[in-house]
């Protein structure tokens, strides 16, 4: 697979998101699988692998080091730490936002013991603490890779300002945001202050939580643990409305010879050679397909057309519940 750089780390031109084999969707799913998926991953060249804290909360970081131990110092492995955790009745819960130094210095060690490495080579801020000086934080991480412990600085949904006010503490090797064909947001003053800076994007989600796949339609029911039950943009309604921007990939893809996903990855990838998207997958086979997106090659015809027939669709509904909504763009 080609390569990419996220400001001076080279990864896989495409990554794969973890979060999915242990949190969020649904049931964690069978680790031994799961372990399969990864390594299957590695064998067809992907590089670049995400995790944090809060999935499980831990869990996930125990999969992806167990899962990885054989490849150490031949992919990337990045997680995020700025969540707070109080052991209940036997079991990890997050508790809420905290960046504190002393939190994030004790984060680290149970990070690099669970991911069983012994510097972890991208280090994220998973949501700003509006209750820490971001220049606190990147302070702690500069000390951090000083000690050896830390590669690489990263944060995810930060806004334009905090961005410039942590990396003048300590370079930003990346950014982890929602970006995809039905947020772009991150196009208004994100992308310019990043290719200002010189840092690189990871959108996770890019397939809009499976949405984009044309995989999910107003009939598709979701668990009570599937975090898409209390997303608005999910709701039947959302979803029938929505579906026109399926149907534009789907148009595409045919005449491409490609899936829709592979279309919405392509269209990501054709935006910046400095982004470096993380659909996550729990099937080696719908891994398979995304690794494949980078062959997919989009003219600039092509991207002019989905580019105009995408701004015409107003996408229905909000990509998160109000309470998580409030902890981006800070």
């Amino acid at each position: 697979m080609q390569k990419r750089k996220l400001g001076k780390l080279e990864v896989s031109s495409i990554g794969l998101g973890c979060m999915s084999m242990s949190f969020g969707y649904g049931p964690p799913q069978d680790k031994q699988e799961m372990i399969a998926v990864i390594r299957g991953a590695v064998e067809r060249g992907v590089t670049f692998f995400d995790t944090a804290q809060v999935y499980g909360p831990f869990t996930n970081e125990e999969l992806v080091g167990e899962a990885l131990a054989p490849f150490r110092g031949k992919v990337v492995i990045a997680t995020k730490f700025g969540f707070k955790f109080e052991e209940q009745n036997g079991a990890w819960r997050n508790v809420g936002l905290d960046s504190r130094p002393e939190t994030v210095k004790k984060g680290v060690e149970g990070s690099l013991k669970r991911l069983q490495l012994e510097a972890i080579d991208l280090f994220y801020q998973h949501r700003v603490d509006p209750n820490v000086p971001i220049e606190e934080v990147a302070g702690v991480v500069k000390q951090l890779i000083q000690q050896g412990k830390v590669k690489h600085f990263g944060l995810s949904e930060a806004a334009a300002q905090t961005i410039r006010r942590a990396h003048a503490v300590q370079p930003v090797t990346a950014l982890q945001s929602e970006y995809s064909l039905w947020w772009k947001r991150p196009e208004v003053e994100v992308l310019p202050t990043l290719e200002e800076l010189g840092i690189g994007l990871v959108p996770y989600s890019p397939l809009g939580k499976g949405f984009l796949t044309g995989k999910i339609t107003e009939e598709t029911t979701f668990s009570s643990d599937d975090l898409r039950s209390r997303i608005p943009r999910f709701t039947p309604e959302a979803r029938k409305v929505n579906q026109a921007l399926v149907d534009l990939l789907a148009a595409i893809a045919q005449r491409k010879k490609a899936t829709p996903a592979q279309i919405a990855l392509a269209w990501l990838l054709a935006q910046k050679p400095w982004i470096v998207p993380i659909p996550g997958t729990t099937k080696l086979r719908r891994a398979e397909e995304n690794i494949g997106a980078a062959a997919v090659e989009l003219t600039a015809d092509d991207l002019r057309e989905i580019d105009t027939a995408s701004s015409r669709i107003t996408v229905e509904g909000a990509r998160y519940p109000e309470e998580l909504e409030r902890m981006t763009y800070r």
